[in-house]
């Protein structure tokens, strides 16, 4: 999926007027509305009314949810743990007597992290997304909540050789889940490990990650681009599958299959 390049506006909505830096006051014509439940970008983010028009000039909430859509594939790679709370201050600003915007250092560790996975489907981090027109994180505005680093990269999903047996159950015990499945696309699926999840819940979040993580997909099928059959394993991240690793299932894949067999009897340490 693309990313759009039309998501900010280059100017200041006309809905707004300059209060101090960081903050906008709402013109008169400005309202709450609730946070549309079709915008997936926002859902459970701790409020559920929005300001209309929002920070990005957008003026109906079926404007704002078609345009938050564009940036769902980044969201699945996971490249900033605070790339939601970014995009949904602009997208879906709290209902408050003043519009509050990101700070300046929120904006810029989210672009540093995720600018490069951007790269990745061919698109620039916007120029109307420029970190320099938000405030110091000294004034009122939404800073960063972690100060960790992903590791989201255009690398990832690439296919590894499954050294032995014990590697892949080590690699089934530091993950959340580890599945085989069968792609074009996820037809089967065959669930050896869910993890925080219930076994049926495997199967739609395989598929919003593949509609999602296009790049990661890609690297998976490049040498089988009719589809076959991959082992996946990695992490539940709230509502995201977020996989880390991918070997090709086929008859040559023997340490695969004798980790798979053995799984089930198999105790990890700690």
């Amino acid at each position: 999926q693309a990313l759009s390049h039309s998501l900010v506006p280059h100017a200041l909505p006309p809905s707004l007027t300059p209060c101090y830096e960081g903050q906008w006051e709402p013109r008169s014509s400005s309202r709450c509305v609730p946070i549309p439940a079709g915008m997936a970008l926002c859902q459970n983010i701790g409020y559920a009314t929005m300001r209309m028009p929002n920070l990005l000039g957008h003026e109906s909430p079926g404007e704002a949810v078609q345009q938050s859509a564009s940036w769902l594939p980044l969201l699945a790679r996971e490249c900033h743990p605070d790339a939601r709370i970014f995009l949904c201050s602009l997208f879906t600003p709290i209902c408050l007597d003043r519009f509050v915007s990101p700070c300046q250092s929120l904006c810029e560790s989210v672009r540093d992290s995720c600018a490069p996975i951007m790269g990745c489907y061919g698109y620039p981090w916007p120029d109307i997304l420029r970190c320099d027109q938000f405030p110091a994180n000294h004034l009122m505005c939404i800073s960063s909540v972690t100060n960790t680093m992903p590791q989201a990269s255009c690398r990832d999903c690439e296919l590894e050789e499954a050294s032995s047996a014990k590697d892949v159950l080590e690699t089934f015990c530091r993950s959340d889940f580890g599945n085989l499945a069968q792609f074009s696309l996820a037809s089967r699926l065959q669930v050896l490990k869910h993890g925080p999840l219930l076994g049926g819940q495997i199967r739609s979040r395989l598929q919003l990650w593949l509609e999602r993580d296009a790049s990661c997909v890609r690297n998976m099928t490049r040498r089988q681009p009719q589809g076959g059959t991959f082992l996946v394993t990695g992490t539940v991240q709230g509502e995201w599958l977020v996989v880390n690793k991918a070997f090709a299932w086929n008859k040559h894949a023997r340490n695969l299959m004798t980790a798979a067999r053995k799984w089930k009897q198999h105790r990890c340490r700690g």
